[in-house]
């Protein structure tokens, strides 16, 4: 099988306010963007480093995980987040906490032996992870080492 990881979709309260977020916050920029009248969905993918997310809007539709810690988060089956790969995840925390993003764990130790985790939710309490990867080490499960604004100790440019 030949697979390539495309995007992750996620579902927003207001998606004009959560494109903002996106590009703001993680430095995202935006890209195609569609509406599916019949169904009240409107959406937009977003790019960078090395990913894409859809942000979708349903009129109607309820909360979920809601910026729950993640071990609370696991109690609800589906998606619970997205992450990123950082080589300094205390200067990429602070940064995204500068920028808007809601705290929610602060870094500290994975599960993976030696390699640090923190979270961040987004408006809609999305979870987003950040992990940091030992640059000795090199690749982790075929994820580089981050380059660019990442590798530099900030997510996103252009604020």
């Amino acid at each position: 099988m030949n697979l390539l990881h495309h995007h992750v979709g996620l579902s927003v309260a207001d998606l004009d306010r959560a494109k903002k977020w996106y590009a703001d916050v993680l430095g995202l920029t935006e890209g195609f963007a569609f509406e599916i009248a019949p169904l009240r969905v409107r959406g937009c993918f977003l790019e960078g480093h090395g990913t894409r997310v859809e942000l979708l809007e349903r009129a109607g539709s309820g909360g979920g995980i809601g910026g729950q810690d993640p071990p609370r988060a696991l109690l609800t089956r589906g998606y619970g987040h997205i992450a990123f790969a950082t080589p300094d995840l205390d200067a990429t925390f602070a940064d995204l906490v500068a920028r808007g993003a809601i705290p929610v764990w602060d870094p500290r130790p994975s599960p993976e032996p030696g390699v640090r985790m923190a979270f961040v939710a987004d408006l809609d309490g999305n979870l987003v992870e950040f992990i940091e990867i030992p640059v000795a080490d090199g690749p982790v499960a075929g994820v580089p080492v981050a380059e660019g604004p990442v590798a530099e100790g900030t997510v996103g440019e252009g604020r």
